[in-house]
C-alpha cells in the first residue's frame, strides 16, 4: 500500500502567520491550490488556511482581506506522518473531517496530501466511503458500509 510520501505534493510552499489574508489569497491563485500552511515566525506548523477559510471566516464575516493576517485563521493542525499508509490518511481525514493534510517527516513539512490523492491511492470502495465519511455528520439513511472501510470506523458505523 502507498505511503503519504508516495502520493503526496512535495515542495508546498507555506504562508506565515503575519501576512495577509488578501497574500494568502494571492499565492493561491498563483500557485493553483485551496490550501496553504500557516508557518509561524518560529518556524512551526500552526494550521492550515483554505480558499473555503477565506471565504467563510473572512468575507463572510465583513473582514477586511487587506488587514486579517492569516494566523488569525490558524486553528491548530491535523498532520500526517510522511510513512503512514493510505489507510492511515484515510482515518485521519475521516477523523478530523479534512480534505488537506500537511506530511511531516520527524518536525519537517515535506508535502501536503489532498483527498484527490488518497482518492486515487486507494481501492475506489474506500474512497467512496472517504467522500461520504467527510461529507456527512452521520452515516446516511440506507448507507451500507464497506467490508472493513476506515470511514465507516471513522464515523461509528454498524450497517454493513
Amino acid at each position: 500500500m502507498p505511503v503519504a510520501r508516495d502520493i503526496m505534493t512535495p515542495g508546498v510552499e507555506c504562508i506565515d502567520a503575519e501576512d495577509t489574508v488578501l497574500d494568502a489569497a494571492c499565492t493561491l491563485t498563483r500557485l493553483g491550490v485551496g490550501a496553504l500552511p500557516i508557518r509561524g515566525s518560529d518556524g512551526s506548523l500552526l494550521g492550515v488556511l483554505t480558499d473555503r477559510d477565506i471565504v467563510i471566516k473572512v468575507l463572510g464575516k465583513g473582514k477586511d482581506p487587506q488587514q486579517t493576517k492569516a494566523g488569525e485563521l490558524a486553528q491548530g493542525v491535523v498532520t500526517i506522518g510522511a510513512d503512514d499508509d493510505a489507510d492511515e490518511i484515510f482515518r485521519t481525514m475521516a477523523g478530523h473531517k479534512v480534505r488537506r493534510l500537511p506530511v511531516i517527516d520527524g518536525r519537517r513539512l515535506v508535502g501536503m496530501v489532498a483527498l484527490a490523492d488518497v482518492a486515487r491511492a486507494l481501492p475506489n470502495l474506500h474512497a467512496g466511503s472517504l467522500l461520504e465519511a467527510l461529507s456527512a455528520d452521520s452515516p446516511p439513511a440506507g448507507h451500507r458500509c464497506a467490508p472493513a472501510s476506515p470511514a465507516c470506523v471513522a464515523l461509528g458505523c454498524s450497517s454493513t
